[in-house]
Formats: C-alpha cells, sequence, structure tokens
C-alpha cells in the first residue's frame, strides 16, 4: 500500500473551534440537522472531558501504526489526531508514548476508529482518547498509508482541517466551511434549551410546551380511565 503525506492543510478558524467547543455533541449534532455524528461505537476511555480541535486524518493498515508516527510531525497546537484503517481492527494502536508526543505539540486529543491501550495512564497524563475498542495488543510498524487525506468513520467523511469536538456523548466532526454557522446555530439551540430548562423547571410539560397533545391526536392514541379501560378489557 502506498500513501501520501499531505503538509499544510487548511483549517477551521481557531475561534470558531473553541466556540464549538462551549456547547455539546449532542447540541451541535442538533444544530447540524441529527448530522455529523460518528456513531455510538465510539466511546470516551475518560469521563467528564469536552474538548474540540482540528483534524489531523490517518489511514493505515490493521494492525500497524506507522502512520500514527508519520502524523505526529504533521500535528500542532490545537489540532485533534483522526485515525482510521482500511478494513476493521481493535488491535492497540495507540498508546501512552504517542500521547506524550501529541501532549507535547500541543494536540487536543485522539479518535480512532481501532483499538488503544495504556489507558489507566492515558487518563493519569489527562490525554483524551475516544476509541472503538481498547485492547492490549500490539502492532508492527510496516506498512505504508496516508495522512491528512479524507477518512470516513461511521459513514461520516472528515476532511483535514475539519472541527472534532468530543464529549462524554461521542464524538462529532463539523466541516471546516461551516464552523462558524454552526457555532452559531448551535447558541441559538443552547439558548431554546435553556428556556425549555426553566419552563419545566416552573411545572410546564413537554406535551404542552412542544404541542404534542395534538400529535397523539392526530396519531389516534386516546385517555381514558382505569376504570373504563378495565370494563373494555373484560367486555373483550
Amino acid at each position: 500500500m502506498s500513501g501520501v503525506i499531505v503538509t499544510g492543510p487548511p483549517k477551521a478558524d481557531p475561534k470558531d473551534v473553541d466556540a464549538l467547543a462551549g456547547f455539546g455533541v449532542a447540541t451541535v449534532g442538533e444544530a447540524m440537522g441529527r448530522t455529523g455524528l460518528l456513531g455510538p461505537g465510539i466511546r470516551p476511555i475518560q469521563q467528564g472531558v469536552r474538548v474540540a480541535g482540528t483534524a489531523v486524518t490517518v489511514l493505515g493498515r490493521p494492525g500497524d501504526n506507522l502512520m500514527i508516527h508519520a502524523a505526529v510531525e504533521q500535528c500542532g497546537e490545537g489540532d485533534f489526531l483522526v485515525v482510521t484503517t482500511t478494513s476493521p481492527c481493535t488491535d492497540g494502536l495507540f498508546g501512552e508514548l504517542f500521547a506524550m508526543a501529541l501532549h507535547r505539540r500541543g494536540v487536543r486529543g485522539l479518535v480512532i476508529d481501532a483499538g488503544v491501550r495504556d489507558t489507566q495512564e492515558l487518563r493519569e497524563t489527562g490525554f483524551p482518547v475516544w476509541s472503538r475498542a481498547v485492547c492490549a495488543q500490539g502492532t508492527v510498524k510496516a506498512t505504508g498509508g496516508s495522512v491528512n487525506v479524507p477518512v470516513v468513520i461511521d459513514g461520516q467523511v472528515i476532511h483535514a482541517g475539519d472541527v472534532i469536538l468530543a464529549d462524554d456523548d461521542g464524538v462529532a466532526v463539523v466541516p471546516r466551511r461551516r464552523a462558524r454557522a454552526t457555532a452559531e446555530a448551535a447558541a441559538a439551540r443552547e439558548a431554546k434549551e435553556a428556556a425549555t430548562r426553566a419552563a419545566f423547571l416552573d411545572g410546564q410539560l413537554g406535551l404542552d410546551r412542544y404541542g404534542l397533545r395534538e400529535t397523539l391526536a392526530r396519531l389516534g392514541v386516546t385517555y381514558r380511565s382505569y376504570e373504563d379501560y378495565a370494563a373494555e378489557e373484560v367486555g373483550s
């Protein structure tokens, strides 16, 4: 497998990245029309961390982490390493030593559609990771691949320089050119949710706030007292 290492790709504006970091993955996914989510299989190895950065992408071979080594050189302040393989892999491609190297370069985290190991050490050093698997199985460094090319995880295309946002709920990708508009849409959605939260605390029901009683009626859902319902069941 030959490959290419693309240097100096355009990146989302750091101000837009930082703005997106203020919102949860769920909020951003809704703000983008329920798109951009990498799916439930990519999970955090830690809890209570939310971080955003610009994607440096890696496409390698299963069981081989050579291209992660190549990608470290392309990473810088504010980046988020995104790794996938040409076919499914759960081997531990990434561990503590990689995290130390990336932390030194100002990288904010890792998303990997494969396995990681040294998870206790990763948590202790505070380097956040979202992975497909946790596995002690090691790897080789023998096969070419690519860095900063488009990659696909759970049907979502990720380009170098796109925004990666990750928290306890999972991971979302925001296309570079949509970062500012998405941050604005997320802010509007959060303001709406704040108003709804206040209404719920005041006792309002979702049935009324969202107009769902009309929806129930349209779908033919009816209300019956227990006595009437029990009588109907006996009669049937």
